[in-house]
């Protein structure tokens, strides 16, 4: 008995200390803290390789069997790449992180650029590569054992004078890697792959001053079979869009040939073929059917049809040009607002490049040696089928509507077809409010429209409207939806292999609709919606394809269903293995899952998988068997953590509400613990999302607060149309107020915090109660009436839809509900504060104008009633700068200690920082 007692005595002394080495977070640990990036399963799934990306320094990848067996560990690696036939892996090597930023630190007169490297594994030798000064990598879509890659020259040998005159030139190298045979070319300025490996195009550009080498300028085609290249064009001049038909037969590509220096660019099409000598023009912008002065737009997209009989470029008016002559002093720089403008200034500044780089759709037929515009700029919209050999093509124009769009949460638009090989038209419907999506097979338009809550079908050969859902009392719009906006619909989840029927999405289901309106059926047997379990349907299939596809789902197989249980919040997958069954359950647990992909025949699956207490990891899973494969964050050990629970309760109105609930790991149910209010709308589905400590863009660090004594409450809102600031006041103070009815809970030390839309509740709640003994608004709207009129400045958007029909949730225009802007703006009812608030609005916000920030502090300091502004100098709506961040995270713990903690208020609190001070001084 007296050994026992010994040895009981020695585990309390020994467990004692080790349980207290336990640490809180603190603002130190975010660099080193990790993530999941790049994750890849091979088509075997005999493969699996991943990517462990600290926040700020060196990675880490990883190359594991089935099995976990570690086959490769790599430091820094970027753009990494597992061959189709599992032989050969490749990835880039990114230089250190610590030396790129020694060099940025350094004048720029001395600074050196430091460049990638390129490694090299054969899978089966075990034999490794490494190439140095690598500016890039290619290898075709349908890779087998060739890769091309360029370097630079190396600044160490070169003097600064040399090193300006050779920056544009680079080295090619092309490398068979079943044999490490390569060539190398000098001077190339670009370079691409046919699809099937068979082909590598690249230019040839030598440098102005140097006339010895300019006879070799041009473009050029590299064989595989002879690995050898023929110069298919010797003009120099500027090549890009180098696009290989199916088959790897024919070439297409754009070329300018006029100076550099030209105001105005002559791009033309050329062709080139096996049977050719060199490439000849195909398309320039006289050729018969390009519309008078109009051009080959160089940034229009260029691609053949599957059966490569067609071609699709883009073309678009000649813009006018400016006159070099002018003075810049001479003249004006005046924006003219106009009211009959289709869109605002500030929009059509912003997207000026955009305009004017603009393409509109043409069809070239290489049988008829015809070329037919698709669209003008009435009618800009156009779409096409998988296979782009369809007869026809949707189009969309929203001409003559555009105005409203002002206002209004939508455009309407007019549909109808064009016929690719006639130019005739078909007309569908006229000033539609929804979604228009051309089948893969171009022999449908599937329309859900938002005015009726119906899907739609209109078949081309019998000229018809359908109605898919008539006749299902189930609704297909937004169930959950509380904006004045008409609600949108629940998606197309995908179309069937066969071209026959389009998977659409309710609420908890996925229904399989006949294109033409003759049959229904539900996938998932309507047993998402009666076990209140949302499906979706997930591609795991493997596919590579040369131009854009849609997701299609192959009804005679097995589908994999990703779930989530409205309920318990948890996430999993199911599976539909035969028709007219209910989905089987694979697994459905409080865990949040991404990243899933399949090996090729679905049969091994990897997924990250985590939950608040547990960090997202990689998993394989098959055979039933969920095995490991990474572990990352194992300091996390190291520092007290938390757990999330949901809580539920009943709203003043009697409404059931739900949020989510942080709790120290060490929660002692004895104590008191100030608690902090996290709230947007709706979050209480991430229940099982892991929050890492990080800087974060603006939202609550809740990780770190938890870590040191907080309870963090996030509650679920739902608005009352008219009175956003009534319904926050519903939901965010019953919810804390009921949390208050713990002994546990302190409720003098409640805190409050929210960015956007939240920092506006925020500012709306302290106008309403003293309930708060702390708060923090970032980048809130606080004048209703102003911000109405203002501009959203990183789209050059007017802010009045917003309002009248979605976030804000308005429902009115302001001379309608003037009363209603009047009441749900803090601004005047600013006297009504007594609680200390920090706003955070940037003078670089795209999205909220920043002088509502100005205009909250100005009123509160003029009512005298305390209250902090930091605006992180050009920085945007949401912090992008991670120096930034850092500095938000250490303010916004300071200044929560001090009101909720009682702990000693930090300088910049006390007293602030003066500008003379500015970059001295943080006040911290």
């Amino acid at each position: 008995m007296k050994k026992y007692l010994t040895l009981f005595i020695c585990f309390l002394i020994c467990y004692s200390p080790l349980h207290s080495q336990k640490k809180n977070l603190d603002h130190n640990v975010y660099d080193t803290w990790e993530n999941i990036g790049q994750s890849y399963i091979s088509p075997s799934g005999n493969i699996i390789f991943y990517t462990v990306n600290k926040q700020e320094g060196d990675n880490k990848l990883e190359v594991k069997d089935k099995e976990n067996n570690l086959i490769l560990q790599l430091e820094r690696s970027s753009q990494a790449k597992l061959f189709d036939n599992e032989k050969y892996f490749v990835s880039l090597i990114k230089p250190f992180h610590e030396a790129v930023k020694k060099e940025k630190q350094k004048p720029k007169k001395d600074r050196k650029t430091l460049r990638d490297s390129l490694y090299i594994y054969n899978l089966d030798t075990k034999e490794h590569f490494i190439f140095s000064n690598i500016s890039s990598y290619k290898t075709a879509l349908y890779d087998d054992h060739l890769i091309a890659f360029t370097t630079e020259h190396d600044e160490d040998a070169d003097s600064t004078e040399n090193r300006k005159k050779t920056d544009e030139l680079k080295t090619l190298h092309i490398v068979d890697l079943n044999s490490m045979d390569s060539v190398q070319i000098e001077n190339v300025d670009d370079y691409a792959w046919s699809f099937h490996e068979k082909h590598l195009v690249y230019t040839v550009k030598t440098h102005p001053k140097d006339s010895v080498k300019k006879h070799i300028n041009g473009l050029y085609l590299f064989d595989k079979e002879s690995f050898s290249s023929t110069k298919i064009k010797s003009e120099k001049a500027d090549y890009r869009s180098f696009t290989f038909d199916d088959k790897d037969e024919k070439l297409v590509f754009l070329a300018d040939t006029s100076h550099k220096d030209a105001l105005l660019q002559n791009y033309q099409v050329y062709c080139y073929t096996s049977t050719m000598d060199s490439a000849s023009v195909l398309i320039t912008k006289d050729y018969p059917g390009v519309p008078e002065n109009w051009y080959i737009q160089k940034e229009g997209s260029l691609y053949f049809s599957e059966s490569g009989k067609k071609l699709y470029l883009g073309i678009s008016p000649i813009p006018e040009v400016p006159d070099t002559s002018l003075i810049e002093d001479d003249h004006a720089k005046v924006d003219i607002w106009h009211w009959e403008d289709d869109y605002i200034q500030p929009y059509q500044l912003v997207n000026r490049k955009k305009e004017l780089e603009k393409s509109f759709p043409a069809v070239y037929d290489f049988n008829k040696e015809s070329l037919m515009p698709l669209a003008d700029e009435k009618a800009d919209q156009v779409s096409f089928g998988d296979s782009g050999d369809g007869e026809w093509a949707l189009v969309k124009s929203d001409y003559g509507n555009r105005i409203p769009s002002q206002w209004e949460y939508i455009t309407r638009q007019n549909i109808g077809l064009i016929s690719v090989e006639t130019g005739d038209t078909l007309h569908i419907v006229d000033n539609f409010n929804g979604s228009a999506v051309l089948s893969p097979q171009a022999n449908h338009v599937v329309l859900f429209d938002r005015d009726d809550g119906n899907w739609k079908s209109y078949s081309v050969k019998s000229n018809e409207l359908s109605v898919l859902n008539e006749g299902i009392p189930t609704s297909f719009v937004n169930e959950d939806h509380d904006m004045p906006a008409l609600p949108n619909s629940y998606g197309i989840s995908a179309w069937s292999e066969d071209g026959q029927y389009v998977a659409i999405n309710d609420k908890y289901d996925v229904w399989l609709f006949h294109l033409d309106g003759k049959k229904n059926s539900l996938l998932t047997q309507g047993y998402g919606r009666k076990n209140q379990l949302i499906f979706r349907y997930l591609d795991v299939r493997r596919k590579k394809n040369i131009r854009r596809k849609s997701k299609t789902i192959d009804l005679k197989k097995s589908i994999h269903l990703t779930a989530f249980d409205e309920i318990s919040k948890k996430n999993g997958l199911y599976l539909v293995a035969s028709k007219n069954k209910n989905p089987k359950k694979i697994f459905l647990e409080p865990f949040t899952y991404k990243k899933i992909n399949s090996s090729k025949n679905d049969n091994i699956l990897i997924y990250t998988k985590e939950s608040y207490e547990e960090s997202p990891n990689l998993f394989v899973y098959k055979e039933n068997t969920e095995t490991p494969l990474s572990k990352i964050n194992p300091q996390q050990e190291n520092y007290t953590w938390g757990t999330a629970e949901l809580v539920q309760w009943t709203t003043p109105k009697g409404y059931a509400a739900e949020g989510i609930l942080y709790k120290p790991e060490d929660f002692d149910p004895h104590k008191k613990y100030p608690v902090i209010a996290y709230f947007y709308e709706r979050l209480s589905q991430g229940l099982y999302t892991y929050h890492p400590p990080a800087p974060t863009p603006s939202r609550l660090n809740i990780s770190y607060f938890v870590s040191n004594g907080y309870l963090v409450f996030a509650p679920d809102i739902r608005y009352e149309t008219g009175y956003p600031g009534q319904s926050a006041e519903e939901y965010v103070n019953s919810g804390m107020k009921n949390l208050a009815k713990n002994p546990w809970v302190d409720e003098h030390k409640m805190g409050i915090q929210g960015q956007s839309w939240g920092g506006y509740q925020v500012a709306h709640l302290i106008t309403r109660t003293d309930l708060y003994a702390a708060a923090w608004a970032g980048a809130p709207v606080v004048n209703m009436t102003s911000a109405y009129g203002g501009i959203r400045w990183k789209t050059g958007m007017s802010r009045q839809f917003q309002y009248e029909q979605t976030q804000s949730r308005i429902g009115k225009t302001l001379w309608e509900g003037f009363d209603l802007y009047i009441e749900n703006s803090p601004l005047f009812h600013f006297e009504n504060v007594n609680t200390p608030v920090a706003v955070m609005h940037n003078d670089n916000d795209g999205a909220v104008p920043w002088y509502q920030g100005i205009e909250m502090f100005t009123a509160l300091r003029r009512l005298n009633k305390p209250v902090w502004l930091l605006n992180y100098n050009n920085d945007e709506h949401n912090l992008m700068k991670r120096q930034n961040r850092k500095d938000i995270q250490r303010r916004e713990a300071q200044f929560f200690d001090h009101f909720l903690k009682g702990k000693p208020a930090a300088p910049w609190i006390e007293k602030g920082v003066p500008a003379t001070e500015k970059g001295i001084d943080w006040g911290f």
